[in-house]
């Protein structure tokens, strides 16, 4: 009887754990809904922006911005390296933290003199980093419980002043990439010096433009703006990308769960017919030996 208690036990934990599971994922479906709306309605305008603003870096003009201009000696590379603030969403926190140490080893192959500092965004990313040897510039903690646009600023704020005053020579920002429900991809993204396009679009366009009131005011204004939109992109998308890989880890455990469930049920029900077997032999038995006696 005691493995009948046993094995009762633990259908009793495995269907409260798939319940657990499920609501789980109807909470992440909820959260998905609204994540992927605002990824959706906020990735076009960053995208036009970041392709006018990659142009206007390879434009002849006699003005060049301080956020266009790539530095010969890079010695201080930062690197926004964003993560959820919880678990329990498969290999999505796992991605960011390999693909982070990936690349911090290329860029030390590539600038050997450089000082790597890491800006953790989500608690899983600055449980990780401080554990590491890197140095960490900024923690940025329990973000995506109340996502709103002030990190992004205070992020943006961030680089931006330590870009323009020479003590970060260059800016990436890794995270997850939303692509569907399905599938999310890790991507590293150079936020500084804003990169130039490429030479063959840079040929084909043939785009002029007009300033006023001068080339200079207008970028002074739309750059930082432009940082500060680039940065709160990398954290929708890692918001969408979070919640459709915790729906999908969900979805997964609570399938697991019922398949361990039907596994149980049937070895419950097969030891319990064992039982009865045996304690009708038992009866049979004695009720043999009760009358040969």
């Amino acid at each position: 009887m005691a493995t009948l208690r046993e094995t009762r036990d633990r259908i009793v934990s495995v269907r409260n754990t798939s319940k657990i599971t499920q609501a789980m994922s109807m909470v992440a479906t909820a959260k998905l809904r609204r994540a992927q709306d605002a990824i959706t309605a906020a990735r076009p305008f960053a995208n036009q922006v970041q392709k006018i603003l990659s142009n206007l870096s390879s434009a002849d003009s006699d003005f060049m911005h301080p956020f266009f201009e790539a530095r010969k000696d890079v010695n201080n590379i930062a690197i926004i390296a964003i993560t959820a603030d919880r678990g329990l969403c498969g290999a999505f926190n796992a991605n960011v933290l390999r693909s982070l140490t990936n690349r911090i080893a290329e860029l030390r192959s590539q600038h050997p003199k450089a000082t790597i500092h890491i800006i953790p965004v989500g608690k899983r990313a600055v449980g990780a980093v401080r554990k590491g040897k890197d140095s960490i510039l900024r923690e940025f903690s329990d973000v995506f419980f109340k996502l709103d646009y002030s990190t992004a600023v205070e992020i943006a704020d961030l680089i931006s002043d330590g870009f323009l005053g020479m003590q970060i020579d260059h800016v990436e920002i890794l995270g997850n990439q939303f692509v569907n429900v399905m599938r999310q991809v890790v991507r590293t993204t150079q936020l500084l010096p804003i990169p130039a396009s490429s030479s063959d679009s840079a040929k084909s366009s043939s785009t002029d433009y007009i300033y006023e009131p001068s080339r200079g005011e207008i970028l002074d204004t739309l750059l930082p703006m432009y940082v500060k939109l680039q940065v709160w992109t990398a954290l929708l998308d890692s918001n969408a990308a979070e919640n459709a890989a915790r729906r999908m880890a969900m979805e997964n455990a609570t399938t697991n769960a019922r398949d361990l469930m039907r596994t149980l049920q049937l070895l419950y029900n097969r030891e319990r017919q064992a039982a009865i077997t045996k304690e009708m032999l038992e009866i049979v038995g004695g009720a043999e030996a009760l009358a040969s006696a």
